[in-house]
């Protein structure tokens, strides 16, 4: 009798983001999570439209403006998840390293080190 699973058909256990205890631990697993292309691509759209919202706080000093870059930044990259990466975003359990990934995988996509 063989007891053994094949190692192909054994689902890998999901990623408590909670574990890491560093950024740097957490960066590589938070790229992981954004593997789709589409994904990247939304998260780059609502992060620059959350700078420019926040361009236009600080010059017309109208906080909705802050509320609307929440709303786009958030918006954005939620679907991205839910709707093409089909995993929930680390800011539910991680919400500074998430935010601090975000930025961070904004630098690198600027500076070509992530492709969208």
């Amino acid at each position: 009798m063989n007891t053994s699973t094949p190692a192909a058909s054994a689902t890998p256990a999901p990623v408590d983001p909670r574990r890491f205890t560093s950024f740097a631990q957490f960066y590589p697993f938070y790229l992981t999570e954004h593997a789709n292309v589409t994904c990247r691509r939304l998260h780059f759209a609502g992060s620059t439209i959350s700078l420019l919202c926040l361009v236009a706080l600080v010059v017309t000093m109208n906080p909705w403006w802050l509320l609307a870059g929440l709303v786009a930044g958030y918006g954005f990259a939620w679907v991205g998840h839910f709707g093409f990466e089909k995993n929930k975003p680390a800011s539910f359990k991680r919400p500074l390293y998430s935010f601090m990934g975000d930025w961070t995988m904004y630098r690198d996509i600027w500076a070509g080190r992530v492709k969208i």
